[in-house]
């Protein structure tokens, strides 16, 4: 019998939908309730989505809205911690085989937070300079791919300690990043690539 082929768990940071916090309930661990308009009919308790960069378990679902349990450790890594009911985030399913790769491989890993800087108009943009954990500037390279809040970005261009990349209208009215604003923490997730080439450069 030929065994079925299968993808290993991932995203592209194309955002479908931008759901909403329902509620968020604190016992052992933290559940959120989010509401969607993403077709669920076909989506199976423990499919993993991805919301706002961070790959989650669906433990519960409704005609419109799902459930997902927050460990604590996830707590310690991002920024959930600080939703609540109003809060609007991106929404991702994982990828299924033959559906188009639209912008690059994304885990749903968060590897740290990234603070917005500024924000300046750029034609009908706007430029957006991030400051990142200092242990991630290795991996951002100009041209190259960085996953925040969910979203497969381009980047602009690399400083020191800092990185830009630009927004257009369609990604500010298709994800958060049209609410975002100086001072705000994005999850952040790094190429995967650039981390392989990172890991086999250290080991010569």
């Amino acid at each position: 019998m030929a065994r079925q082929t299968r993808l290993p768990l991932m995203f592209t940071g194309i955002v479908q939908d931008i759901g909403i916090v329902r509620s968020v309930e604190k016992n052992a661990d933290l559940r959120v309730r989010i509401e969607t308009a993403l077709d669920l009919s076909k989506t199976a308790i423990g499919a993993s989505i991805c919301c706002s960069g961070c790959c989650l378990s669906i433990v519960e679902k409704g005609a419109h809205d799902f459930a997902v349990d927050i460990s604590a450790e996830t707590l310690s890594k991002t920024q959930i911690g600080q939703w609540s009911a109003g809060t609007k985030i991106n929404l991702e399913p994982s990828l299924k085989l033959g559906d188009e790769m639209g912008g690059h491989i994304v885990s749903g890993h968060v590897d740290g937070l990234a603070e917005i800087l500024e924000i300046v108009p750029d034609g009908a943009s706007h430029r957006f300079r991030f400051a990142p954990p200092s242990v991630l500037m290795r991996y951002i390279a100009a041209k190259g791919s960085v996953c925040l809040d969910g979203v497969s970005l381009t980047v602009n261009a690399v400083g020191r300690d800092y990185f830009e990349v630009n927004i257009i209208p369609h990604t500010a009215e298709n994800t958060v990043f049209g609410l975002k604003k100086p001072g705000d923490f994005l999850h952040m997730e790094v190429d995967m690539l650039a981390r392989y080439v990172a890991r086999m450069m250290e080991a010569g």
